[in-house]
């Protein structure tokens, strides 16, 4: 089983003292897990819940030659974002859907520049990108049935500024984002109470604060949040008793005991050149876990400056139906990311520049740029 919480929020904040001037296609694909946890996740939001409570179910949506465009295009987006995270310390878990989200309903807003950096670095179709990137969180939140997966935005914006009438309805329409009314000009920490209390329950206390001190201030004027929570069962499950502690080799050459889940079956497995990839599906079988093993515990970077978005397709696509030996971890994860800096290397610069970003698609009245995007993942496999 695997149990998920992963949240991601945007702050827009007002510049000040600036001179006014951010399965296989076309059959729909399976959402696919991060290489080194397990599967779905879950962005920023705030009171996501109530805002989804007041209104009727969303009726289905139909897959669509854009969804398959911009779900080709996240994944890429999401391979791009693990390389610009190849320095960080320590395990790394995230959910780049979430985050693609969050920053596709900001292209929303954007225009110019950059809205021109955001687009290629999400990799959106120019037609139809923006509505079907929404639709596709849409369409994964409607097909709930053997899994819980919720999928809520939010935006929050100051009260009394003229937003662009086009681009509320747009992100209310297609993303399901409804709009939150919010005075951050006169109490910038309530509202970031308001926000993380809401984010604390719509993924059942796992992320609590993930907005810090500081992130809101009386300048700030938008908050854009994602939230995807994803608890899902294994289509053929591990019996507890074959767990056992055994040593998990890491790739310095240490090792360190882990409970291992120990089964054997019949599953999707590809055999690479120093690698091997399995892909193990959860019960309803539109979800699966991706997993990727080197063939040595030193073998991860080779593997990893190998991976793209494209091989990462083939190979699954090719993987066949074999009997397999799984051994695969119990384990917890929780990761925070300030996500400016990996996103200026992915291109996208002008979006937190105050006098240079032009996010006048959310309000011609008011100069913004982004002053942080935040986002937060727990994940549980076992």
């Amino acid at each position: 089983m695997i149990a998920t919480a992963i949240r991601s929020i945007l702050v827009v904040a007002l510049a000040v003292g600036m001179a006014p001037g951010c399965d296989r296609a076309p059959v729909r694909p399976r959402m696919r897990a991060d290489t080194h946890a397990a599967q779905a996740a879950a962005e920023t939001t705030t009171a996501v819940v109530a805002v989804r409570a007041e209104r009727s179910p969303a009726p289905p949506v139909p897959w669509t030659t854009a969804m398959q465009e911009v779900a080709d295009g996240a994944n890429r987006f999401a391979i791009a974002l693990h390389r610009a995270r190849a320095g960080d310390a320590g395990d790394r878990f995230c959910s780049p859907f979430s985050l693609h989200a969050a920053l596709a309903m900001t292209t929303a807003g954007a225009r110019g520049a950059t809205e021109d950096e955001l687009r290629a670095a999400l990799h959106l179709p120019a037609a139809d990108g923006l509505a079907a990137a929404g639709d596709l969180a849409r369409f994964y939140g409607a097909r709930s049935g053997a899994y819980q997966l919720a999928v809520a935005s939010a935006l929050w914006g100051q009260a009394d500024i003229a937003w662009n009438p086009a681009f509320v309805p747009l992100l209310d329409e297609r993303f399901s984002a409804g709009f939150r009314p919010a005075d951050f000009a006169a109490d910038p920490d309530g509202q970031r109470a308001r926000i993380n209390a809401a984010v604390a329950a719509d993924t059942g206390g796992r992320i609590a604060q993930l907005v810090p001190d500081g992130a809101v201030t009386a300048l700030t004027r938008l908050c854009l949040t994602n939230a995807i929570t994803f608890k899902g069962s294994w289509a053929t499950t591990f019996d507890a008793a074959a767990t056992s502690p055994q040593p998990f080799h890491r790739a310095d050459g240490s090792s360190v005991p882990l409970p291992l889940m120990h089964r054997d079956g019949r599953e999707s497995h590809f055999q690479g050149d120093g690698f091997q990839v399995l892909a193990l599906p959860y019960e309803g079988d539109d979800i699966e876990m991706v997993v990727l093993l080197p063939a040595t515990a030193d073998g991860l970077a080779a593997l990893e400056a190998e991976l793209d978005a494209d091989r990462l397709a083939r190979w699954r696509a090719e993987a066949e139906a074999v009997e397999v030996s799984i051994r695969l971890p119990r384990f917890r994860l929780r990761d925070r990311l300030s996500a400016e800096r990996v996103l200026r290397g992915l291109g996208v610069g002008k979006l937190f520049e105050f006098g240079t970003a032009d996010l006048t698609g959310m309000t011609p009245t008011e100069r913004l740029a982004v002053g942080a995007v935040l986002h937060e993942a727990f994940v549980e496999v076992y």
